[in-house]
């Protein structure tokens, strides 16, 4: 039997993406035929309104009654297909973000033992050591700069000779300073406060003051 058939496929575990478009045609299909009923109540409606009471009109009436009551129930349908894909598409993403979740410790895990490993590499006494001996480079280069830096054939000074002629410089600059200047200022002749009275007359015989002009007589 089974070289005559052939055997059954079996078939995996649903998709859930799968399932969502299938329901969303689904559900297209349902809208496409709502859409059509509305244009058959469009056309009823219109004929009942240019038709007179009577058995014609109220037959087409019975008509819409029962085109509506399919819209009704096509209406239901599409209800209830939006909730089924609303709530897979709630089921897809809550599993969504657990495989994110899951991915996400697997990489922590793997950092963590990448750090821990990194760290066993590392020894703290091999820092210190490489601490030592970079202080003690530093402290020779140090000793290198000073000795590159030593002077030559500077003679010996005595520091007490040092200082008694900073102290004698310093009697030299206070002798140095020529204050002539104050004196010559005080020295000066005063201003003149009063009107000279040493007089004389010019040649038409006015008594004129030491500026040559008049003299103003006094009262």
């Amino acid at each position: 039997m089974n070289r005559i058939f052939g055997r059954t496929k079996t078939q995996g575990p649903p998709n859930i993406s799968e399932c969502i478009g299938n329901i969303d045609a689904r559900s297209e299909s349902v809208h496409k035929k709502i859409a059509r009923i509305d244009a058959e109540l469009i056309k009823y409606k219109d004929q009942m309104s240019k038709m007179r009471d009577g058995p014609a009109k109220n037959a087409v009436k019975q008509k819409a009654m029962r085109v509506l009551k399919q819209k009704r129930i096509y209406e239901g349908q599409r209800d209830q297909l939006a909730q089924q894909t609303f709530n897979m598409e709630q089921a897809n993403y809550t599993i969504q973000a657990l495989k994110d979740t899951k991915t996400t410790v697997e990489a922590m895990k793997v950092g963590a033992k990448e750090m821990k490993k990194a760290y066993k590499e590392v020894k703290m006494d091999q820092i210190e050591d490489l601490q030592d001996q970079l202080e003690d480079m530093m402290a020779e280069a140090n000793e290198v700069q000073e000795a590159l830096s030593r002077s030559y054939c500077t003679p010996d000074i005595d520091e007490d000779d040092l200082e008694a002629e900073l102290e004698a410089l310093g009697d030299e600059l206070l002798q140095d300073d020529d204050s002539s200047y104050l004196d010559e200022a005080s020295s000066a002749p005063s201003i003149p406060d009063a009107v000279p009275r040493d007089s004389k007359a010019n040649k038409d015989g006015i008594l004129v003051d030491e500026f040559g002009l008049p003299q103003i007589p006094a009262t």
